[in-house]
């Protein structure tokens, strides 16, 4: 016989069948016919189907939460796969489906208690035995009987574990009695001046309370302090308002609870420089501050929160070192640009804004790219509490096309404006690899202008400054000549983020197709990747840059180019490759239109006639395959449908080709995109005109 740990009273197990509601369980059964209807399941969301939520309960029993069972919608509650929530059994099915139903308490502090439902143990429910700091907190003196873990539940004293019955009904008869009458409330009250002074006592202990900074909060747990610093985001779970907040030593959640989904202090938004007083805990293995004041700072409080903040992110977002991987004097010349992009990009991490990084569908735009998000991911965990935090505040997205266009500009907007409005999320940092250095971008660029976004543009190619990125990385613009994207990129990542730079050391060679600078050879053999390994994977990574395009595929990539895989991965898919490859250039070679024009050799190839459309190699790819292959030609010319590719030994600037022949042909509709490297667009009812004054203009060009 024991006693009930909300009540007292004496009962089988550990709580009455009056108070079972009112205790979470943690299952630890096998079956679902050991589950209890009725009773309250600590559960972990699963997935999402049309008509509800699958959730699991333990380790082998998953359940079904019907949407008519939901108050509104589904996505109104914010879950997601994984998310830990609280759902009641209602019924075990013959067939062993289990049917939940909906839990308007979804914080462990809602409940009265917490047990485990261990259908092995001599008692229908046991106190967890792995945590024993946790169950001396909630247990009485002797050890017996866990008391109240919420200020709503009842504590008992010793009268109580020794089996009084008495005194625990006379607590919970003194629950319901009725209120005094309002002669005895008055006489009970204390004199007005009374509570003044306690409150005005009890504000200000508050305002002495000396601050701590969030880095110094693991120092605190179980403490009552006061964090200052600025709301990161601020968003609702079913039960309390999560305010992230951050300061110049890092960022914590603090929870606010009024009841269970409604939203705490509903005027503090993200940006708001803010005063937390609460006690510091430890919530699965994150700290929390339970927050028992938030009072938004203005004026002068705010001013020297905001000073302090800012010279501590400029301090700490600046690079640890401006050290290159490798020696390249065209790198070299853009250090100092390349420690702004790295300031800006870690910068964003302490300032909580998630960093979305931009980059072509191709090689070097998935090396850059992915030498950045390798370098953001661990100073991310780092910054931030959250354990999906890596999820939340960078984001891989490659473009359909060479530029960063409205249309993804749009796209991005968009997003950036949900997130906002849904989750008070701040306006992230675009990093744009490979793009966002031509005038094609400018009006993309004004668009996220507009809306405060912020922009690092990084590309190795010819780039104008008519973009107007807010930082712009490019060798040509310093005089250079261009480097690869790739290559470029790796440097970035390794001004970000120091403590990776020996997982970078590969990454430039991979990018290159032909004539890898000794530098960067060198490098990868330091981390023993041999010139037939680096060549495997440039391929494999081509064939997965043109599959599925639209997504960053982060573990996959990952597997590829940091050896998380077995070897025979490498080796399959740039098998795939080579054999895609070959079956087109085979197929296009034949094809080719040789031609002269004043002593210079051309071969022409009608990509749309010759080529297997929307198949393995993209038309670039292929070009590029074709004249790294022949040596006849002094420039290859690609025809597909309006538009014009040029390869050439980089002495053809193609956009001021594409100028001349717009001013030959003013009814073609020719149009140059891109820089230097472009490409030239045109009306397709005027391609044979267009291909003749392209060839014309190429030869004058290189007379």
């Amino acid at each position: 016989m024991g006693t009930c740990i909300i009540c007292g009273s004496s009962t089988d197990g550990r709580v009455c069948d009056t108070h079972e509601e009112d205790v979470a369980f943690e299952f630890r059964g096998t079956s679902p016919d050991e589950l209890t209807p009725g009773r309250y399941y600590e559960g972990t969301i699963d997935g999402f189907a049309d008509f509800g939520v699958f959730v699991d309960i333990g380790d082998s029993v998953t359940g079904l939460l019907h949407r008519s069972e939901v108050p509104g919608r589904l996505d109104s509650l914010g879950w997601d796969a994984g998310d830990e929530v609280y759902v009641q059994v209602t019924d075990v099915h013959d067939n062993d489906n289990v049917d939940l139903g909906w839990s308007i308490r979804q914080d462990d502090r809602d409940f009265r208690g917490h047990l485990v439902d261990d259908p092995s143990a001599e008692t229908d429910a046991e106190l967890p035995e792995d945590d024993e700091e946790e169950d001396a907190e909630t247990s009485t003196a002797d050890g017996g009987t866990p008391v109240a873990e919420s200020e709503a539940e009842f504590e008992f004293g010793d009268e109580a574990e020794d089996g009084d019955e008495e005194a625990a009904d006379a607590e919970v008869a003194a629950e319901s009695e009725p209120e005094a009458d309002e002669a005895e409330a008055a006489e009970a009250e204390p004199e007005p001046a009374d509570d003044e002074a306690v409150e005005t006592e009890s504000e200000s202990e508050d305002e002495d309370l000396e601050r701590v900074a969030i880095a110094d909060l693991d120092d605190h747990v179980g403490e009552r302090v006061a964090v200052e610093g600025e709301v990161a985001n601020a968003r609702q779970t079913s039960g309390p308002t999560v305010f992230e907040l951050a300061d110049e030593s890092g960022a914590v959640d603090c929870a606010a609870f009024v009841e269970a989904g409604v939203r705490a202090y509903p005027d503090v938004e993200a940006g708001a420089v803010v005063r937390i007083v609460g006690e510091v805990e430890r919530r699965r293995g994150e700290l929390q501050v339970e927050t028992e004041e938030l009072t938004e700072l203005d004026g002068s409080d705010a001013q020297a929160v905001e000073a302090r903040m800012e010279d501590a992110l400029t301090e700490r977002a600046a690079p640890e070192s401006t050290a290159l991987l490798a020696d390249d004097p065209a790198v070299e010349a853009v250090v100092d640009d390349l420690a702004d992009a790295a300031t800006a990009i870690r910068r964003a991490v302490v300032e909580a804004r998630p960093v979305i990084v931009r980059h072509t569908a191709t090689v070097e735009g998935y090396v850059a790219g992915t030498a950045i998000e390798r370098a953001l991911l661990p100073l991310i965990r780092d910054e931030h509490a959250r354990e999906d935090a890596e999820y939340h505040y960078v984001d891989r997205r490659p473009l359909d096309d060479a530029f960063y266009t409205i249309d993804d500009a749009t796209g991005d907007v968009t997003s950036m404006l949900e997130a906002a409005e849904r989750h008070d999320e701040k306006h992230p940092l675009f990093v744009l690899v490979g793009a966002g250095s031509t005038s094609e971008s400018t009006d993309a660029i004004d668009l996220l202008d507009i809306y405060d976004a912020d922009t690092v543009a990084i590309d190795g190619g010819y780039t104008e400054e008519a973009a107007g990125a807010d930082v712009l990385v490019s060798p040509t613009k310093a005089g250079e000549s261009p480097v690869n994207t790739g290559a470029l990129g790796s440097q970035l990542a390794a001004l970000v983020n120091g403590d990776v730079r020996e997982d970078l050391y590969h990454l430039p060679a991979v990018a290159y197709w032909a004539d890898t600078p000794a530098a960067y050879a060198d490098l990868a053999a330091e981390t023993d990747y041999s010139p037939e390994t680096l060549a495997d994977l440039r391929d494999a990574i081509a064939l997965e840059a043109f599959y599925q395009s639209y997504e960053d595929k982060r573990e996959l990539i990952s597997d590829l180019l940091w050896g998380e895989a077995d070897d025979s991965l490498i080796s399959h898919v740039s098998e795939q490759f080579r054999e895609r490859l070959d079956t087109e250039l085979s197929t296009a070679e034949p094809h080719l239109e040789i031609r002269g024009q004043d002593g210079v050799a051309f071969e022409t190839l009608d990509v749309d006639a010759y080529t297997h459309q929307y198949d393995f190699p993209p038309v670039d790819l292929l070009l590029d395959a074709l004249y790294r292959q022949r040596d006849r030609a002094d420039v290859l010319v690609g025809v597909s449908g309006d538009e014009i590719r040029v390869r050439s030994d980089d002495a053809v600037d193609v956009h001021a080709v594409g100028e001349t022949v717009a001013d030959e042909l003013p009814d073609a509709g020719v149009q140059p995109r891109g820089a230097r490297d472009g490409r030239i667009e045109f009306l397709s009812g005027e391609k044979d005109a267009v291909v003749d004054a392209v060839v014309d203009a190429i030869a004058d060009q290189l007379a």
